[in-house]
């Protein structure tokens, strides 16, 4: 163990400090979509090892460094190696299929052979998984190059994205916020271009909430589509895996690969007399036109839901109408309480966690009794662990119980799509948008209409909300309906075109991230006037000032403000530069996510305020960044 623990130490630091020219030439993969990178390998443009250096470019530049968004927990050092190597069998027998040579990235809950499988939590930071899980090695078959493993909340226990392993992972759109969890890592890397796609799984929410967070397509399939073999458990009833991704095509290049029966996983058996699904080639353009979306507007009240969110919500779901789909509205009386009562993650994880242990043996643990109470995991699950161990053994009675209001809540949402004769019900997938680090994730969930019936649920992203953070929806469907959804994000997608890259990752110059950028603006040429020299860091958001009053004479300062324009008028006051009587400073500012766009976007200002112009000087614009 101690050995592969120093091999694999050392593979990382030879992947991170080989020297430049020792490398393959760099490529631009940033918001590459699959079917784009297929494309320029097959025309011998690039090769899966130049793909692997580029999205290892990526990470060393932003993972670590700039935003630090710490999203990847290991770096597969046989990468490259088996990146080459598949450029060699492309080179004899041709691409498999879409996936040759793609990089992936994997949640720390799936096994891939040859690496650390921890769940997130230092008990199991040594613990090396002997083979790949059932996904993970279908990925491999399609060709995939596994290019490592992504962060996750620990144990998978909420979904924000903290662990003792790996600490808070950032979110690409806001540093400041979380990615959403527990596939938080995965989401904020493919938000990021760290790789072509990635796998998550979903509990409650924690493949969704984090494509919603990222401006990425997710899917919660539905139970017994795709296998969770070699996924370490939180629920073995509620838990799902699946692929996160830019566009519905790389989802749908993920999905073919990754579902199917698998005799280690009986819920699969649901597929054993299907014919094997073909998303990819199901894909069919206008897949609004005619579609019945019916819309759960209770969820969506001003008292639950986010202005902004709400805002870029009912704007996507107009733009869906004009598009040609019919949308109305749905009501769930009584539903509430049903989900409510449904979920049976408390009665599972203890047992299901133990048995996973005791069928993968090599680990330092044989359950959560062995961490609980002991100072191994973070402190943002220590309470929620300590409760479900010390609850002793299962509440058989209470878990049939939660099982029947599984049934009962599937039979009421298939029982209302039916009346209203809808294909899909859409509902916001989170209600506020990520949460800072360090508060409390606020509003009510949405993740159990799916994940406590076992209906398949696919997370869209809709675009920017006004403050400049990603919103998404769910979609949920019928059993098996997963084609029908995707044509409608399709449709969607290919109309509205609703995902906008993250500020913090911009594509790299000869593999470096761009620098801060300096700029000067003065208020006036004579008279009152401050010149300030602006330094701004495009990873950050952070915006440094040096600012100088000059010409004052007898006038005295009373404030000079950093503004945003508002429809080309005066606006608001964002910042204060200089406080009353001040001539002279030097300091910093963390842009929120609104005033960075509004940086980019040619909208910011400053203005200087004196005795006598207490209504202000004119403003000097600030340059469109």
């Amino acid at each position: 163990m101690a050995g592969f623990a120093r091999n694999l130490a050392l593979g990382l630091l030879l992947l991170a400090s080989a020297p430049l020219s020792a490398r393959p030439a760099p490529v631009e993969v940033s918001e590459a979509s699959i079917s784009d990178l297929q494309a320029a390998m097959a025309a011998g443009r690039v090769t899966s090892a130049q793909l692997v250096q580029a999205y290892l470019d990526r990470i060393a530049a932003y993972d670590r460094r700039g935003p630090a968004l710490n999203s990847v927990l290991t770096l597969n050092p046989a990468a490259l190696a088996d990146a080459a190597r598949l450029d060699k069998e492309r080179a004899k027998t041709g691409a498999r299929g879409p996936l040759h040579g793609i990089p992936v990235l994997i949640k720390d809950n799936f096994a891939v052979a040859g690496l650390p499988v921890s769940d997130g939590t230092l008990a199991l930071a040594t613990y090396i998984a002997p083979v790949d899980a059932f996904q993970v090695r279908r990925l491999r078959e399609a060709g995939a190059v596994i290019l490592g493993k992504t962060t996750m909340h620990e144990l998978a226990m909420s979904v924000t994205t903290v662990s003792s392993l790996s600490g808070e992972t950032r979110n690409p759109y806001d540093p400041r916020r979380s990615p959403g969890g527990s596939s938080g890592g995965t989401g904020a890397s493919i938000g990021a271009s760290f790789a072509a796609a990635g796998m998550g799984s979903d509990t409650c929410g924690s493949i969704r909430i984090p494509a919603a967070y990222q401006s990425l397509f997710g899917l919660r399939g539905t139970a017994g589509l795709s296998s969770r073999a070699g996924v370490i458990p939180l629920s073995s009833t509620q838990d799902e895996a699946g692929p996160l991704a830019r566009s519905v095509t790389d989802l749908a290049i993920m999905l073919d690969a990754t579902v199917g029966a698998d005799p280690d996983d009986p819920v699969t058996a649901a597929m054993a007399g299907r014919a094997p699904p073909a998303y990819l080639q199901g894909l069919r353009p206008g897949g609004l036109k005619g579609a019945r979306i019916g819309v759960i507007r209770a969820l969506m009240t001003p008292e639950l839901m986010d202005a902004a969110m709400r805002d870029r919500t009912t704007a996507a779901l107009d733009r869906m109408k004009a598009e040609g789909a019919e949308i109305v509205d749905v009501e769930l009386p009584g539903l509430d309480p049903v989900l409510k009562a449904a979920s049976v993650i408390a009665h599972e994880f203890k047992p299901d966690f133990a048995a996973f242990l005791s069928r993968h043996p090599g680990a330092p643990i044989s359950g959560a009794e062995d961490i609980a109470g002991k100072g191994l995991v973070h402190e943002a699950i220590d309470a929620r662990l300590k409760q479900r161990v010390s609850a002793g053994p299962r509440d058989e009675e209470a878990y049939a119980e939660a099982l029947s209001k599984r049934a009962e809540a599937r039979r009421m949402l298939l029982e209302v799509m039916e009346k209203a004769r809808v294909d899909a019900l859409a509902y916001p997938v989170s209600l506020q948008p990520p949460p800072m680090w360090g508060a409390e994730m606020m509003g009510i969930g949405t993740c159990q209409m799916s994940a406590v019936t076992g209906l398949p649920a696919l997370a869209i992203p809709l675009g920017l909300s006004a403050n400049a953070l990603p919103v998404g929806m769910d979609l949920l469907g019928r059993p098996f309906d997963e084609q029908k959804l995707l044509n409608i994000a399709y449709g969607w997608e290919q109309a509205a075109k609703p995902r906008t890259a993250p500020f913090s990752t911009p594509p790299l110059a000869n593999r470096k991230a761009p620098p801060p950028v300096p700029f000067r603006t003065r208020t006036a040429q004579h008279g009152p006037a401050a010149d300030i020299a602006f330094r701004f860091d495009p990873l950050t958001a952070r915006l440094s000032y040096d600012a100088r009053l000059t010409g004052l004479t007898n006038d005295t300062p009373v404030a000079l403000t950093l503004q945003r324009t508002d429809e080309g008028k005066p606006g608001p006051i964002i910042a204060t530069l200089l406080k009353p009587g001040e001539t002279k400073a030097r300091a910093d500012l963390q842009l929120d996510t609104r005033a960075r766009a509004d940086l980019a976007a040619g909208r910011l200002y400053v203005r200087l305020y004196t005795h006598a112009h207490p209504l202000g000087l004119d403003g000097a614009p600030l340059p469109q960044l």
